[in-house]
């Protein structure tokens, strides 16, 4: 199949006339130019599927949901908005529980319909726990993470601990040793504590100024985040979990190691309405999820489409920063060495961006 645009972003840049040879779902060659006779003429921007390393649900389900048909649901609500690859987060739940749900996601994986399983939680600190229920959270505890990594069976693609925690370095280094990115949050820590874990091997921090210290001193959590280059940085782009000035703040800051993710929970790609996270009742108004008990942000309703035209419309982005943001370093931090990029050998996972009005649109 031969797909000819008018322009594409081809290896982190933006170039014209573009034709490429998709077969067997792989891209075979990628050419500059107009193709005589192609199969398929797009009137956009070439631009690779999204990469959200961080997604509990989505079309009024969630990851957790006990049936596959469910979960299928919450994979097919986010591919209709433009992401091809998705990490399955899941909250705090007990072990058991967790174990319980890894093993129905698993196919999933082995299968290549979810890119791996995150787990947010239980390692988390009760001051900062947002919307996982404070009466689930525990200490790092090796002996039980080695058994939810052996249930998982390399489905286990990132863990979110808070470094501050009794055993949490310790699992952190276990973690990394066994291929696991690591990453840090809901940290009630400081600068010597995002240190530690960081140096014993975390390499994310999980969205980036929520459920965290977010003080600019020589203390802060927020300050180590900022200074230290091992760190890629997660950061929800709706303008409620970070006001859009702060975000373009944050973006002149690290921009270079900034990943956009959805933190969605069941209400994106859904209405309004009452919803649960775990057990935790979630009011969701205006397209906002909040805890019912106490009003705290409980996730997103965002989808990855509406993450990349903020990167441009709100940030001021550039179509290759937008594009690195959503897609390519998000791949490249997890693993992915197969996406992320329009690069022959890569998988033709294939949007279209228009910027006349503002649409995205898959490729098949």
């Amino acid at each position: 199949m031969i797909i000819q645009s008018p322009s594409a972003v081809i290896d982190g840049v933006l170039v014209g006339d573009t034709w490429i040879e998709v077969s067997e779902d792989l891209i075979r060659s990628i050419n500059g130019g107009v193709h005589p006779a192609p199969d398929q003429i797009i009137d956009g921007t070439l631009i690779p599927g999204f990469v959200d390393i961080h997604c509990h649900g989505g079309g009024g389900k969630y990851f957790s949901a006990l049936t596959p048909g469910e979960i299928h649901s919450v994979i097919e609500t986010h591919r209709g908005h433009g992401t091809t690859s998705l990490v399955a987060s899941l909250v705090s739940e007990p072990v058991d529980v967790l174990k319980s749900q890894i093993q129905r996601l698993k196919p999933f994986v082995e299968s290549g319909q979810i890119a791996g399983i995150h787990l947010e939680g239980p390692y988390l600190s009760h001051a900062r726990c947002g919307a996982h229920d404070p009466q689930l959270l525990v200490n790092p505890d090796l002996s039980e993470i080695k058994e939810l990594l052996e249930t998982a069976d390399g489905a286990i693609a990132m863990i979110t601990i808070a470094p501050e925690l009794p055993g949490a370095i310790a699992a952190i280094t276990h973690l990394t040793a066994a291929g696991v990115t690591v990453a840090l949050g809901h940290t009630d820590g400081g600068f010597k504590e995002a240190a530690a874990g960081t140096n014993a091997g975390a390499t994310v921090i999980t969205h980036f100024m929520n459920a965290m210290d977010k003080g600019l001193n020589d203390t802060s959590f927020a300050s180590f985040v900022i200074a230290d280059e091992r760190l890629t940085v997660e950061l929800i782009l709706d303008g409620h979990h970070v006001p859009f000035k702060t975000a373009k703040e944050i973006y002149a800051a690290v921009g270079n190691r900034l990943i956009f993710v959805t933190d969605a929970m069941a209400a994106a790609g859904a209405n309004d309405g009452n919803y649960t996270i775990g057990a935790l009742p979630v009011i969701v108004k205006d397209g906002v999820a909040r805890l019912a008990s106490n009003g705290s942000l409980a996730g997103s309703t965002l989808t990855m489409d509406t993450v990349f035209l903020n990167a441009i419309d709100e940030l001021g982005l550039s179509i290759t920063e937008a594009v690195a943001a959503t897609s390519t370093r998000a791949a490249q931090r997890i693993g992915l060495s197969d996406r992320g990029e329009i690069a022959v050998g890569y998988r033709s996972d294939l949007l279209s961006y228009n910027a006349d009005d503002n649409s995205i649109t898959l490729i098949n």
